[in-house]
């Protein structure tokens, strides 16, 4: 479930935050720019990258003052960093931290540098992910951006906030996959308005916190990706020597976002650095519930509708099942074409994620069909795979439209759930051993 939205107030502002996990230490995760803390959780690599870090801590994220979920200034004039360092500062009271470690990115990491330098007894570490120092070229620092490239920058805003945009330099790996890129831009779209967005990177070209690195005294990692082409990988290595002690790590890749391409990789670093445990190799089986769905009549109603209100329908259509799995704790595996691959760590709530994605899509004028079944997967990177991945498949594949399929596995393990199931046919799955009892869900 999503976690809870609360409110700090910082002066007459309120700031929106949330808690999650319950590990040994507090972390701040300060995003970078602009962002919604009820919109991170609709993006599934972000919500991923959230979980990892709540995984081992407990973890406090919020919206800076004029983004997301959090006030405005009530002057008009973009927030200083000073001003957000308050913000910071008013979320860690609210939420009872005295002292937590800090994870910045991008600008995020320019508020943390601060706040560091500053509140050394309420900072247990700090760790920087693509910062910057500064935003404008100088003699002893010329890897910013120049002064035609930025304005560039803030002219795209202007003139395109809220559509297609280019999100190249944030997220290359990520750029040719249009859902990825429809999201992003979503994302963005709801952690600012038009207005908002270009102050606050007007405000952000004026960084310069140089002359505020060798006064952090705290435990300190920077992580920069080579191929960063927001914030060149020279100013991480820059900043890394300005700050005493720190340490400085450098990875391959080329996003700027650092949920996307290897984030692994990146929170391994991480983690490490915080809990001084490096994470243990990833299970290579485990027990998971697997949601299969795809429309009924798909072929039919994109000849009915033509090419580009069909697009439109399974957009929409999408966008329901991806809410569904974020509210029922679901991850999404695969997506093709109108189908949806995804697993559960309980077969409950895939179950009853199987029902409210039914009720979403059925306001669309769609119709759906789903298999859900239990049993070990071999984990493949991100992906699962094995025989349990395949019976799944094939539930779902003979499920009539409308049915929530599931197997004699599921029925057995959701005992004393309340939920209702009326047997079927006693069946073969095409590649799959042996004869299997079916169940369509009734309530």
């Amino acid at each position: 479930m999503r976690p809870e939205t609360r409110y700090a107030k910082a002066g007459d502002l309120s700031i929106a935050y949330q808690v999650v996990g319950e590990g040994p230490f507090d972390l701040v995760w300060a995003p970078a720019w602009v962002s919604h803390v009820e919109e991170a959780w609709e993006e599934p690599t972000l919500a991923r990258f959230l979980e990892r870090l709540a995984s081992f801590s407990r973890l406090i994220v919020f919206d800076k003052r004029g983004t997301g979920m959090s006030d405005r200034p009530h002057d008009g004039l973009p927030p200083t960093l000073e001003e957000r360092m308050d913000d910071m500062r008013a979320v860690l009271d609210s939420a009872g931290s005295e002292r937590a470690a800090l994870v910045g990115a991008s600008e995020g990491g320019s508020l943390s540098v601060l706040f560091a330098a500053t509140y050394p007894e309420r900072t247990s570490a700090l760790v920087g992910i693509g910062i910057f120092a500064r935003r404008r070229p100088a003699d002893d620092y010329p890897w910013a951006p120049s002064v035609e490239a930025r304005m560039a920058f803030l002219d795209s805003i202007e003139q395109n906030w809220g559509g297609e945009m280019d999100v190249r330099d944030l997220a290359p790996e990520a750029a040719d996959d249009p859902a990825f890129r429809t999201r992003l831009i979503r994302y963005l779209r709801r952690s600012a308005s038009p207005g908002a967005a270009l102050a606050l990177a007007r405000m952000n070209t004026d960084i310069d916190v140089r002359a505020v690195l060798p006064a952090i005294s705290v435990p300190t990692l920077i992580v920069h990706r080579t191929g960063d082409r927001d914030a060149n990988v020279e100013e991480g290595r820059w900043i890394a020597a300005q700050i005493p002690g720190a340490r400085f790590v450098e990875l391959p890749g080329s996003a700027h976002l650092p949920w996307v391409g290897d984030q692994d990789g990146l929170l391994d670093e991480v983690e490490e650095f915080l809990t001084g445990v490096p994470r243990g190799p990833e299970p290579d089986r485990l027990l998971a519930t697997v949601l299969f769905t795809d429309i009924v009549g798909s072929t039919e109603r994109a000849a009915e509708l033509g090419d580009r209100s069909w697009a439109g329908l399974v957009g929409a259509h999408h966008a329901a099942v991806r809410r569904e799995l974020a509210r029922f704790r679901g991850r999404e595996i695969d997506t093709a074409g109108d189908g949806f691959f995804a697993a559960f760590d309980g077969p409950a709530r895939a179950v009853r994620c199987a029902l409210a994605i039914r009720a979403a899509v059925r306001e669309l004028g769609l119709e759906l069909r789903a298999g859900v079944h239990t049993g070990e997967c071999e984990v493949v990177g991100d992906g699962l795979r094995g025989i349990a991945v395949h019976t799944g498949a094939r539930v779902a594949a003979r499920a009539e439209p409308g049915d929530v399929l599931v197997s004699r596995t599921v029925t057995d393990l959701v005992a004393g759930s309340g939920l209702e199931f009326e047997p079927r046919d006693e069946v073969e799955l095409k590649g799959v051993p042996g004869r299997w009892q079916l169940y369509a869900v009734t309530g």
